[in-house]
């Protein structure tokens, strides 16, 4: 084969490859330049946070007695009453958050009783929000007092659940 055909060759096989490549990165190049700059925050800010804020003004807590049966009552179908739910035997009052916690929203599976078991699961399935979280792993179980630490820096404790299953188990009564 003679070197004339072989640059024949070259230019025809390898050459449109690479021009394709180098339009293709042009073009990449110009696409991403149409996208505008994260924002930059300024030292002292601090990045906003999706989850809920802490509530500085909450009230003291409350040890009043609630059973599970009780605390049904509390679910958010009648509006003219609470929206409660109870963690670990702590109950929680929930309406400032009705649009979340209320009948057929996000979080309404859990209002009315004490899904601390699926809490511990980051579950939202009926079967698993129930109060008997005994039979956790590590790792749920962390999660489920990390749920316990984030109700109690956001919303009033109004009480306790005195029949709570896992707490009799124990032999001892939830404490807040």
């Amino acid at each position: 084969m003679s070197i004339a055909k072989l640059v024949i060759y070259a230019v025809a096989f390898i050459a449109p490859p690479i021009v394709l490549f180098a339009l293709l990165r042009r073009r990449a190049a110009s696409v991403v330049s149409d996208i505008p700059p994260a924002p930059q925050l300024q030292p002292s800010e601090k990045p906003k946070s999706i989850m809920q804020a802490e509530n500085t003004n909450l009230a003291p807590p409350k040890d009043d007695p609630f059973t599970l049966e009780e605390l049904k009552a509390f679910d958010g179908s009648d509006p003219s009453k609470p929206i409660y739910l109870s963690i670990k035997g702590t109950v929680f009052d929930v309406s400032a958050k009705r649009d979340v916690y209320g009948p057929g929203r996000s979080y309404g599976i859990f209002a009315g009783k004490d899904p601390s078991k699926g809490l511990g699961m980051s579950s939202l399935k009926p079967e698993n929000a129930v109060p008997e979280y005994e039979d956790l792993n590590e790792g749920d179980r962390k999660v489920l007092d990390d749920w316990h630490g984030f109700f109690t820096k956001r919303y009033n404790i109004v009480g306790r659940v005195v029949d709570h299953p896992t707490h009799l188990k124990q032999g001892n009564a939830p404490s807040l």
